[in-house]
């Protein structure tokens, strides 16, 4: 009984530490950028875009597929970041133990 206890104290430690992680995350903002920054995306912990910033040259009607470009790798890139945070963060709260394939925050 004193181990099941004991589970049952750990669990509810890292369910709150789990809760801290995601208030955190949700709080922070995470920039992308492309075209040596000429577009820049702002994400905010969940993913959502927050902001985006063109940089005026690339305002030709001539060239809006490759502004296009640029946004979507803007994009990819804060979502890469966001992610690399949130698995920093989540190693955080486990002490490092890594999660199962396919597993991620939030689960």
């Amino acid at each position: 009984m004193k181990n099941l206890a004991g589970l049952m104290k750990q669990a509810t430690q890292m369910q709150a530490r789990m809760e801290e992680m995601q208030a955190k995350l949700e709080s922070m903002t995470i920039e992308g950028s492309a075209g040596a920054g000429m577009v820049n995306v702002t994400l905010n912990g969940k993913g959502d875009m927050k902001a985006i910033r063109i940089d005026p040259k690339l305002a030709d009607p001539e060239e809006m597929e490759m502004l296009q470009d640029l946004i979507l790798a803007a994009c990819a890139d804060a979502r890469t970041k966001l992610d690399a945070t949130a698995s920093e963060e989540m190693k955080k709260v486990t002490g490092g133990l890594n999660l199962p394939g396919g597993m991620k925050f939030p689960f």
